[in-house]
């Protein structure tokens, strides 16, 4: 049996030269020493796999350092073989390959997300060294799922084949490799629900029994009415697939009846123009039906696929799905990256490389960057299945997006500096929100400012993974930033006000008794609010006596400064009260959330009474680059007099004040109630209008409401 495999081998390596068929003979024998007395889950000589791997990997008529890496792939991670012994036998560059296929499979890929994403990353990181890592990869999964039978472990079994659902099968179709993902999928579909697969298929053969010929019936029809037009073409025609029938059926939620394009065509020309010339013809002949035309020729898929997609209304009144393409764009479809990658100067993917790997560099990055295993899984799951979208920068140049893209993601695609000072975008040369969804043909144009930075809403509406992570990245460093700044002058001015001395002996101590590498590690956890600066000093100095005072004094000279005021940060202002600069304010620490600045006369304050160690003395920073314009709300019962409302918004603007928001809370006859949102400097300035406002006759009353 091993020697008809053999033979087999010798007849599919036809295309290599003598010298290269030696280091595959040479590969088979040392494999075959290598696994002697071994035997897989079928009973097979272990010896089976490996070379039906090869086999699969002479379907792409990969070079012989590849097929010999395939041979030997489990060689040192099953058997006493070490990786010199390799090295020894075959030379640098099938030893680097194997090491790189040894990386992935040391430890078993398991659906547990820790160990999902740590293999995942380790099986990118892998073939971007090598593309050819990869490629003998899916062939060793590709044979193991054609055997996944013999293993008897049912939850085993699915593990496996959600696996390859999920990791080697999209892998497959990013490479472009066709043939590949469609017999990954349909035999893990088979092992996860075999009833469904089942139910499907016996639909399928019984809409087929009915009209056994009508496959064939409608390629003769569509190559009759090619012919007439004197084109020349190969025309394969199908039933679609038991796992894309149920992914129809799912996706859509819609029953087996409501399918109508169960059947797939394929017209295969000499040229581009050709298929151009077949698509017109069929559209004449035929209903076609709206939004369902794709043309991947004039804009590929990021993984090289080019082709005309369009679905018609077809011979014997059938719904029919049919796909253009020329001889080249078959090739690819079909081997994908397999069928023009050189094998016979093996190379590393570099940036300059074709744009059908640029999403193999994204992924990597995103992976080298993600903190989290989930955000790992997210962010390599979003890159692996998202659809395309290609727009235009001003200057015309095409960019690829995901399907849903915003301004946002464009801004990050162009660069990281210019999302960063992002302010607004220009769609088709109109003014629109950056939360807009981009459109295929759209050109944008995006407006930045030195002085803008990234916004935490963008995370909501960008859906590129890679400017969520940046926009995670920046606010994850600047709250550490804040937490550190402000723990700090916490942590001073608590032992300042109980007369110790924060020197750095002290320091040292503090760093020993919290186990932190670092101080400031401990300044970000005191400033973020899990701590507070008394258990730091009570922990270094246990003899303190903290006598907890039962009411809290404003001292303005020991007082920690707000500075940037950034809502959500390690400091923000109390929706409660909504203080505004000026107003004195006194600060809460709260685990988890840093500091809440509260006005003096808060009523929230009341339920703090008995945590006077939760208080801080804070003040605003008046510093004049941090002078910023705040919110402030005022409620004013107006007479209804012609020309009131005129009155007092003319007033507000000759007092420098913006109004932002006007809502009617009241409406008589004789009176309306109005809340007035301002733009104001400060308290002060907020008093001014106020103060102005008052003097109006028709104002019969005003306040200022806080929260």
């Amino acid at each position: 049996m091993i020697k008809e495999r053999i033979r087999e081998l010798e007849v599919l390596t036809s295309y290599l030269t003598d010298k290269d068929k030696k280091i595959i003979y040479k590969a088979i024998n040392f494999s075959e020493q290598a696994h002697k007395n071994q035997l897989r889950k079928s009973g097979d000589p272990f010896i089976v796999h490996p070379i039906e791997v090869a086999k699969i990997l002479t379907s792409i008529s990969l070079d012989a350092s590849g097929i010999a890496a395939g041979l030997l792939h489990d060689t040192i991670e099953d058997t006493e073989i070490s990786i010199n012994q390799i090295t020894n036998t075959f030379g640098d560059q099938i030893s680097e390959l194997v090491q790189g296929l040894t990386k992935i499979s040391k430890f078993s890929l398991k659906i547990n997300k820790q160990k999902f994403g740590e293999n995942y990353r380790k099986l990118i990181l892998a073939s971007s060294k090598d593309l050819r890592v990869i490629l003998i990869k899916l062939a060793d999964r590709l044979h193991n799922m054609r055997t996944i039978r013999f293993i008897q472990n049912e939850k085993k079994k699915i593990n496996i084949s959600m696996e390859t659902l999920d990791i080697f099968a999209p892998l497959a179709q990013r490479l472009g490799m066709k043939e590949w993902q469609d017999e990954l999928e349909d035999l893990s579909f088979q092992s996860i629900n075999p009833e469904a697969r089942k139910s499907i298929i016996d639909r399928l053969n019984y809409l087929n029994s009915k009209d056994e010929n009508i496959v064939d019936e409608i390629r003769y029809e569509l190559k009759k009415n090619l012919l007439s037009e004197d084109i020349d073409c190969k025309i394969d025609g199908r039933i679609k697939s038991a796992y894309s029938v149920w992914n129809k059926i799912k996706n859509k939620n819609i029953s087996f009846e409501q399918l109508s394009d169960i059947m797939a065509f394929r017209i295969i020309t000499n040229s581009t123009r050709e298929c151009y010339k077949c698509l017109g013809i069929i559209h004449r002949k035929f209903q076609y039906i709206p939004g369902r035309f794709k043309d991947f020729i004039s804009s590929p898929k990021s993984n090289g696929y080019r082709a005309l997609h369009t679905t018609v209304m077809g011979p014997k009144n059938k719904k029919i799905e049919i796909q253009f393409r020329s001889n080249v764009m078959n090739q690819i479809a079909d081997f994908g990256v397999a069928a023009h990658w050189k094998y016979k100067d093996p190379k590393s993917i570099k940036e300059k490389d074709t744009k059908e790997y640029r999403w193999m560099h994204d992924l990597i990055d995103l992976m080298n960057s993600s903190v989290s295993q989930d955000e790992l899984i997210e962010n390599s799951k979003i890159n692996v299945f998202n659809d395309e979208i290609y727009v235009f920068t001003p200057k015309g140049d095409l960019i690829e997006l995901p399907t849903n893209a915003t301004p946002v993601d464009f801004a990050y695609a162009i660069h990281t500096q210019v999302g960063d000072k992002c302010v607004g975008a220009k769609i088709n040369e109109k003014l629109q929100p950056l939360k807009t969804i981009l459109k295929n043909g759209d050109q944008i144009e995006i407006i930045t400012s030195e002085e803008s930075q990234p916004s935490p809403l963008w995370e909501r509406f960008a859906v590129t993974s890679k400017v969520k992570l940046q926009i995670r990245r920046f606010f994850r460093s600047k709250k550490r930033d804040e937490y550190i700044l402000f723990g700090k002058e916490i942590l001073n001015s608590f032992f300042n006000k109980e007369n110790y001395e924060l020197n750095d002996s002290t320091i040292k101590k503090i760093k020993k008794e919290f186990i932190v590498n670092h101080i400031d590690d401990l300044y970000e956890i005191i400033g973020s609010g899990r701590i507070t600066a008394l258990s730091v000093l009570k922990r270094v100095y246990p003899e303190f006596n903290y006598k907890s005072s039962t009411k809290f004094e404003i001292k303005s000279d020991n007082s920690i400064r707000l500075k940037g005021l950034t809502a959500g940060m390690s400091y923000h202002l109390a929706g409660c009260c909504s203080p505004i600069r000026g107003d004195t304010i006194v600060g809460i620490v709260t685990a988890g959330i840093g500091v809440a600045a509260h006005t003096i006369d808060c009523e929230t304050l009341s339920s703090y009474a008995d945590n006077p160690e939760r208080w801080l003395n804070i003040s605003w920073d008046n510093s004049a680059q941090n002078k910023t314009i705040s919110n402030a709300r005022i409620s004013v019962v107006l007479k209804n007099e012609p020309g009131s409302l005129g009155k007092i918004t003319t007033i507000i603007a000759k007092n420098n004040g913006n109004i932002s928001n006007i809502n009617f809370s009241i409406r008589k006859t004789d009176f309306f109630e109005i809340v007035i949102d301002i733009e104001v400097r400060d308290a002060s300035h907020l008093k001014n209008i106020i103060a102005a406002l008052r003097l109006v006759s028709e104002v019969s009353s005003l306040e200022r409401i806080k929260g």
